[in-house]
């Protein structure tokens, strides 16, 4: 795959220090007041907003407890942490200050008071260069709906109860000490729950082992995958399954990832995640107020997953990729192909300065049987890779 790097952001079991109560408005007009956005090559949702009168890159994230800001904005607006304290992520605990802030604003909401926390967020789990400067979190939107337009690439949020289009109602709730956004999902017979419906996730759906069953392994082709949290790197299992069901509702043809026994689903008493790879398929509006959230079918609804080919899992560093997974069973590894590796030409060229956004960086999911020939950096020299399906 040409990029690694889903923002499995989740933060439980915050508790801010004390601070004026903040106090949250949607505008008149907010159902005018839509948000127009960007996917990050990691599948999040990108977008501005304002933060005490400044403009700033977030990302909608829903698995996120408390709205964060990344440190290097948070020295470059002014924001003074008033306590600091450590929470759990995806990949280990993490440093978190607090500090107190003016104003909040994006689309017809706008809150005042309160406090956000400041995080160190890296840019790699984006899966590009650039570094957001803000995540925003269900503190800010579990009260409201939200309705996220992925064909369009744009949301707004609404008044809890409003029902702004026909689709398919899945049962939602909001997480009483985190408040995540928690649903269900079925596969075969088997009923998943509680998962966490987080936007910040560009995979598509995350299950504990403990909750997906030792059994189950020997019933599909699994292969290795690598993604990032704000605690750090996570390896899961990772496999296609053709089809799994919210309420109502089939989804075909789902990447699913299975954690680690330790994993964080395990940790913090959940089953799994839900995330953008498979919620952008659909028009979404997620309305915890209301117990629900609704689905309706997107251009994308009937998409085949994008299967590496190649085993390798790269991320895209100046003039150069670095090797950050070898996936297992893979072309990569029968190869002997290790993490750490860089990459400069492709096909005898190299990058091209738009690599991401180019047809270039389709070669790791390239068509079987080609065989691709890459530079590598360090030495100067090439190797040749076929391609080929491993799972």
């Amino acid at each position: 795959m040409r990029v690694v790097g889903l923002f499995l952001a989740l933060l439980f079991g915050l508790s801010p220090a004390v601070a004026q109560a903040p106090v949250t408005m949607l505008s008149a007009d907010t159902a005018v007041e839509w948000v127009h956005f960007d996917l990050t090559p990691g599948n999040q949702i990108r977008f501005a907003m304002t933060v005490n009168g400044r403009d700033a890159v977030a990302v909608l994230d829903t698995g996120v407890s408390y709205t964060i800001a990344s440190q290097v904005f948070a020295d470059a607006i002014g924001l003074k942490p008033a306590a600091a304290g450590r929470a759990d992520a995806i990949g280990g605990s993490v440093p978190l200050g607090w500090a107190p802030i003016e104003t909040l604003r994006l689309g017809g909401l706008t809150r005042t008071g309160g406090r956000i926390a400041i995080a160190d967020l890296k840019a790699i789990a984006t899966g590009g260069s650039d570094p957001v400067e803000m995540l925003v979190g269900s503190d800010l939107l579990g009260t409201h709906a939200l309705d996220i337009d992925y064909d369009s690439r744009r949301f707004r949020l609404l008044p809890s109860g409003r029902l702004p289009f026909v689709g398919t109602s899945v049962p939602l709730t909001l997480a009483p000490e985190s408040g995540a956004f928690l649903s269900e999902l079925s596969i075969g017979q088997q009923r998943f729950r509680p998962v966490i419906v987080d936007t910040g996730d560009g995979s598509s759906v995350t299950l504990s082992s403990e909750a997906w069953g030792p059994g189950r392994h020997g019933a599909t082709p699994f292969t290795s995958a690598y993604a990032f949290g704000l605690g750090g790197a996570i390896e899961t299992e990772l496999t296609v399954l053709p089809h799994i069901r919210l309420a109502g509702l089939t989804a075909r043809n789902v990447e699913v990832r299975v954690e680690g026994k330790d994993g964080f689903s395990a940790q913090t008493g959940t089953a799994g995640r839900i995330g953008s790879g498979l919620l952008q398929r659909y028009r979404v509006l997620i309305d915890p107020g209301a117990r629900r959230m609704v689905l309706a079918p997107g251009k994308t609804v009937d998409r085949t997953p994008l299967k590496s080919t190649s085993g390798l899992l790269i991320a895209h560093e100046g003039h150069a990729l670095r090797v950050l997974h070898v996936m297992r069973n893979s072309p990569a590894e029968a190869a002997g192909w290790r993490a750490g590796e860089r990459i400069c030409a492709i096909d005898g060229a190299a990058l091209p300065p738009d690599y991401l956004t180019s047809s270039v960086a389709a070669w790791p999911a390239g068509n079987p049987g080609r065989t691709v020939r890459l530079g590598l950096c360090d030495n100067g020299g090439d190797r040749t890779l076929t391609l080929a399906r491993f799972y």
